[in-house]
């Protein structure tokens, strides 16, 4: 089986493409720059360098790797929290989960690729009391940059979700290697990247069309529904 790795050389990206590899899967992977390539090929991954906001380019690739699974690992958020480019990688990010999601779903459709598998965020949830679970509402009356995350993550789901088997995966907050907040988790809810990254993989093939949380427990959100369809384990770790 092939999959189609959009973002391989992001923080999730780098911690899936291993575990598919191990899997037995061939994974194309895709990132922007070009010095980047040579890193997904030691990773296991035939590189492929494409500009997801180039909609022809972006269909050509998808639909010469011919992949059977397409997974959305991309993001865009360069700048940390409190730094003075943060607002201005949230807004880039919004854009990417608007236009870069549309067009990826577009050229997973002219591909004929029946499932994509793709990163959201289950810290986007209207304020209410108890676990969030994936049935409840997002935060699309909220102001500001809030509001605005969250309607793009609102066109995310709603554009995968028109894939056949379309799977979003609504991850905590991330932890681990590669990550601003180091080896500790820094606010709820929470997921470790290898385990974020472990949840991608086995949504490969397991888990119906919907929407996934996947995130430890800790109050915040509940991944109950991650835990019986998927598998999922926040205690995973690579090795």
């Amino acid at each position: 089986m092939k999959i189609f790795l959009a973002g391989a050389g992001g923080v999730i990206g780098r911690r899936l493409t291993p575990l598919l590899r191990s899997a037995g899967y061939a994974v194309v992977g895709t990132t922007r720059a070009a010095d980047k390539a040579e890193a997904l090929r030691a990773l296991g991954a035939e590189p492929v360098v494409v500009d997801v906001f180039d909609a022809q380019a972006l269909a050509r690739a998808v639909q010469a790797a011919a992949p059977d699974v397409v997974l959305h690992q991309l993001t865009d958020l360069a700048f940390a929290p409190g730094t003075p480019q943060y607002e201005e990688g949230l807004a880039r990010n919004a854009r990417l989960r608007i236009e870069g999601t549309r067009n990826l779903v577009a050229a997973a459709q002219a591909a004929r690729v029946k499932r994509m598998v793709a990163q959201s965020v289950a810290f986007a949830y209207a304020p209410s009391e108890g676990p969030r679970i994936e049935s409840d509402p997002l935060n699309l009356h909220a102001e500001g940059a809030v509001r605005k995350s969250a309607e793009a993550v609102a066109a995310l789901e709603q554009a995968v979700l028109s894939i056949p088997e379309g799977i979003v995966l609504r991850y905590g907050y991330f932890y681990g290697p590669g990550t601003w907040s180091g080896d500790v988790p820094s606010r709820q809810p929470s997921v470790h990247v290898d385990a974020a990254a472990q949840a991608a993989l086995l949504a490969v093939s397991r888990g119906e069309h919907g929407i996934y949380n996947v995130a430890e427990d800790g109050g915040a959100v509940s991944s109950a529904k991650a835990k019986h369809d998927l598998g999922f384990d926040a205690a995973f770790r690579q090795v």
